[in-house]
C-alpha cells in the first residue's frame, strides 16, 4: 500500500507550526500539514508510521519505509485477513491511501531496489545494471 501525499497527512503541533511560518507582502501564513523539503519530515513520519503499527512490525509480517506499506503472508486467506485489519486501522488514523500505486496479492513484488517473494530477497537487476556494465579499472589511479 502506498499513503497517498506521505508527508501531507502529518499534522503539526502547534509549536511547531511556528517554526514554519511564511512572510509575504499578503500576511504571514503557517502550515497545517507537513511540506515536503523539511530537513526531519522523512524522520517523522517514519515514526508516525511505526507508531501506528507497533505490533505488526514487531511480528515481522508488516514493512514499512516512509510512505510504503508491506504486507507479507503465508496464504491467501491470511493475507485477505491481516489486509482488512491493516486497511481499518489506516481509516481509523485518517490516513488516505493512493489505489493507483497499491499491488495486492503480489507473490513477487519489487520494491526499494529489490525483489521480494514467499521464497527469497533479492536485488532487482536493473537497479544494479550501470554498476555491473562499468569497465573494471584497469590502474591504480
Amino acid at each position: 500500500m502506498d499513503a497517498l501525499k506521505g508527508f501531507h497527512q502529518n499534522v503539526f503541533m502547534p509549536k511547531a507550526k511556528k517554526s514554519l511560518r511564511i512572510i509575504t507582502h499578503c500576511g504571514i501564513y503557517e502550515y497545517l500539514r507537513m511540506p515536503f523539503g523539511i530537513k526531519n519530515a522523512p524522520t517523522h513520519h517514519q515514526i508516525m508510521m511505526n507508531t501506528i503499527f507497533p505490533t505488526e512490525l514487531s511480528e515481522g509480517w508488516l514493512i514499512i519505509y516512509i510512505d510504503d506499506i508491506i504486507i507479507c503472508s503465508g496464504s491467501w486467506s491470511l493475507h485477505l485477513e491481516r489486509l482488512s485489519r491493516e486497511i481499518h486501522k489506516v481509516s481509523e488514523v485518517n490516513m488516505k491511501i493512493s489505489l493507483k500505486k497499491c499491488n495486492f496479492g503480489f507473490e513477487e513484488l519489487k520494491a526499494l531496489g529489490h525483489i521480494i517473494s514467499g521464497l527469497s530477497l533479492g536485488i532487482d537487476k536493473n537497479e544494479v545494471a550501470a554498476v555491473l556494465l562499468k569497465p573494471i579499472p584497469q590502474n591504480k589511479k
